[in-house]
């Protein structure tokens, strides 16, 4: 991946200004992004799909989530968290702040050129709380970049000796995607670094339900661009819409923001209506602008399947299924048409 994506030609970008986050709000906000745009681009700029996966992370009382970002079974065991493309920070903030009380590892990643910015907006998170708390790790990962990969996988098994029994036997239990869909050169070393993280050597546990949860907040900017990486990636794992409905009972909430998730994610929402009562709908799909938030699992069968060196042939399909012919997943075409019918 080429050192100047977070410069494009004519790049004219502006602070975003929807974070009602008090925790982050000093490190991420109009006047940090301001700083961090001129010196790092696209990367210094907090962009809108990272607010609704923020409000994913944080969980609402009176709001309730499908599924989860943190289930039952998570809190079993040691978690160990990767951000893919951290830009600013924000998420990987949340996350450790989330996770405050809890034994766990944040690692937040980007190019080389970028941790600077990620060490420094997250330098008040990189000490935890308690002493049982989040360890918060800045490392450099190009997409597509296995070294760079494997170095981290290298770092967490030499502290192996420090983590619990209870820890599971795979590297990552959660890898986390905020708004990194969009410049078609892009799209196949991300999806390259999404199925080295997902397979051997990061995954080593037969149990299905072990392996990384892949968390992917996206914003719908150029689908024609970004189809491409959503046929290919359905192919290699499975991924479904998070949803959200009102919790019982209902009590209002007369804060600024109100009780409801995407108001909290940003005024970009402020026309959004309150669901009714056991009504579930898609978390992001009101509003103007139109954001999935999605929960994906690598597919069993592709562990053994060939994944093609050629970013033209990976796109297109090829090696999936086992077969060298290309071929596409529908299942985020279908999540469109089910939208457009809701409407």
């Amino acid at each position: 991946m080429a050192s100047n994506t977070n410069f494009p030609v004519n790049l004219n970008i502006k602070p975003s200004h929807n974070s009602h986050d008090r925790h982050v709000l000093n490190a991420f906000d109009s006047s940090a992004q301001e700083a961090a745009i001129r010196e790092y681009g696209i990367a210094g700029r907090v962009w809108e799909a990272a607010f609704f996966l923020n409000t994913y992370i944080e969980g609402l009382l009176d709001i309730t989530f499908d599924p989860p970002f943190s289930t039952p079974h998570d809190e079993e065991k040691l978690l160990s968290i990767l951000e893919l493309g951290s830009g600013t920070g924000i998420v990987s903030a949340k996350c450790a702040k989330q996770l405050s009380n809890r034994q766990c590892t944040v690692i937040a990643t980007d190019l080389p050129e970028v941790c600077p910015l990620l060490a420094k907006n997250l330098c008040k998170y990189s000490e935890p709380e308690h002493a049982s708390g989040p360890r918060l790790l800045v490392r450099p990962l190009a997409w597509g970049n296995y070294e760079q990969a494997e170095a981290i996988l290298h770092e967490l098994k030499n502290t192996s000796d420090q983590i619990p029994a209870n820890s599971g036997p795979n590297a990552l239990t959660h890898i986390i995607c905020s708004d990194l869909i969009y410049f078609s050169e892009l799209l196949a070393p991300l999806l390259r670094s999404l199925l080295h993280l997902t397979g051997p050597p990061f995954v080593s546990s037969s149990s299905t339900s072990d392996w990384p949860k892949i968390i992917i907040s996206y914003k719908v900017r150029s689908l024609p661009t970004e189809m491409p990486f959503w046929s290919a990636f359905g192919l290699w794992f499975t991924f479904e819409p998070v949803l959200c409905r009102q919790s019982p009972p209902h009590r209002p909430n007369t804060s600024a923001t109100g009780n409801d998730p995407e108001a909290r994610a940003g005024e970009a929402l402020e026309n959004f209506e309150e669901p009714e009562e056991d009504t579930w709908r898609r978390f992001g799909s009101a509003g103007d602008d139109e954001v999935f938030v999605l929960v994906a699992r690598r597919r069993p069968e592709s562990l053994v399947w060939d994944v093609p060196p050629d970013d033209v042939e990976l796109l297109g399909g090829v090696g999936a299924s086992g077969t060298p012919s290309r071929k596409g997943d529908c299942t985020f075409e279908t999540l469109l048409l089910m939208g457009m019918e809701g409407e």
